[in-house]
């Protein structure tokens, strides 16, 4: 057996405590990175809309340039973090997810606008794979449920780019600000980056040869369940993705809200989000995964009943809180999964069927927003949200019944 852990290599492995570490800290930047940038161009949304001109579907069409991109290049992610390695890809998509987040502003149209949001989600697809693979191996060489602290670094960059979008909105274009987080960004890869090129991804011993073969030697029940899985993030990513691109619109248009008070529902949202997923790890050891899965849909649906029909923007603040801590967990816990089930290519999976809610999400809340109001579309978030933990439920229940006999 070749040794791995050999004093001149950078192998974080089991026991090398400073290793896992750093891989840690890498990586919870990395998340945060990816929350930050992408919170940064949501609360300049209603901007892009009054420079395109766009009516409320066209703009959902252009949007979906941000979901297509994602959901197209996240099975070739997965492919590359195989070959090249996870925490490479992770670099090179901070790279790209950094550069195109300063196109939007420069577009007139919306067929432009809809060209630029495929590149920046591509990117923001592809380091989604990838960094969530790294991390589903971090959780394993720890030996504990520790993927919602990861997704709470995303949150807590998207509630400080958000916070910072809603200052900097009526002080900066929204050009100018757009190229600061390419700046930000490009910096930030370029200070985290060689921790994660410089150390291969922590591998317990146990785990090896089955995560290197795991792709070919799936059975039928352990694909279907990855798929269940990725329906779980689906009905997540809906959720988080329709608050992203329409929750700050609804508070201007149907609440009169100004755009830095539109901008703070955001932040609100992405809060109460990140107190969830720093509590995530602490829910999952007492409750379990299905017990957690089940709480957080049914509370994300309650929540967002509030948010979206609630006649005050107080109420509707309120609302958007409640539903972020209910859908915190529910999306790491079905990567993590799917990830421990069959690796990248489980990450990958789920993460496609994941980010196909956010393919559906902007379009179908547009037209429904044309057909009827945006507030009545923003109630098939809360119908998602309820699907979940339906589904939750009946996975949970599935998956204890052979244990009995």
């Amino acid at each position: 057996m070749p040794q791995i852990n050999k004093p001149r290599t950078h192998s974080a492995v089991p026991g090398d405590g400073s290793s896992l570490t750093r891989l840690r800290i890498a990586l919870t930047v990395f998340f945060a990175l990816d929350g930050f940038v992408f919170a940064g161009w949501v609360v300049r949304i209603p901007a892009i809309k009054e420079q395109t001109n766009a009516s409320a579907s066209a703009l959902g069409l252009a949007l979906l340039g941000v979901s297509a991109g994602a959901v197209i290049t996240m099975t070739l992610t997965g492919r590359l973090c195989r070959r090249y390695g996870n925490h490479q890809v992770t670099v090179v998509c901070a790279v790209l997810l950094s550069l195109s987040v300063a196109l939007p502003p420069l577009t007139h149209s919306v067929l432009a606008l809809g060209l630029v949001l495929l590149l920046f989600g591509a990117a923001y697809g592809g380091i989604n794979v990838a960094f969530n693979s790294a991390a589903v191996e971090l959780v394993a060489a720890l030996r504990r449920p520790i993927m919602p602290s990861f997704h709470a670094a995303f949150s807590l960059g998207g509630m400080i780019g958000a916070g910072l979008g809603g200052l900097l909105a009526g002080v900066l274009s929204p050009t100018r600000h757009l190229l600061l987080l390419t700046f930000v960004g490009l910096l930030v890869t370029a200070l985290a980056g060689p921790t994660l090129l410089r150390h291969e991804p922590p591998t317990p011993p146990e785990r090896e040869r089955p995560a290197q073969d795991a792709p070919r030697r799936l059975d039928g029940r352990t694909r279907g369940l990855v798929i269940v899985f990725g329906v779980i993030a689906g009905c997540t990513a809906y959720g988080e993705g329709a608050l992203a691109d329409w929750g700050a619109l609804h508070l201007e248009q149907d609440l009169d809200a100004s755009p830095g008070a539109a901008a703070v529902g955001y932040s609100c949202f992405a809060l109460a989000m990140t107190v969830g997923r720093l509590t995530g790890t602490t829910l999952l050891e007492r409750l379990g995964r299905t017990r957690t899965v089940v709480a957080g849909g049914t509370t994300a649906a309650a929540g967002m009943l509030l948010g979206s029909l609630a006649p005050s923007l107080w109420a509707a603040l309120l609302g958007y809180a409640i539903t972020g801590l209910g859908l915190a967990n529910l999306f790491p816990v079905a990567v993590e999964r799917a990830g421990a089930l069959a690796g990248p290519s489980g990450v990958a999976t789920a993460s496609t069927l994941g980010y196909g809610g956010m393919l559906l999400g902007p379009p179908a809340i547009g037209f429904m927003a044309d057909w009827f109001t945006l507030p009545t579309a923003l109630t098939s978030v809360a119908v998602l949200a309820a699907v979940a933990a339906a589904v939750g439920a009946l996975v949970g229940a599935a998956t204890r019944r052979p244990a009995e006999h």
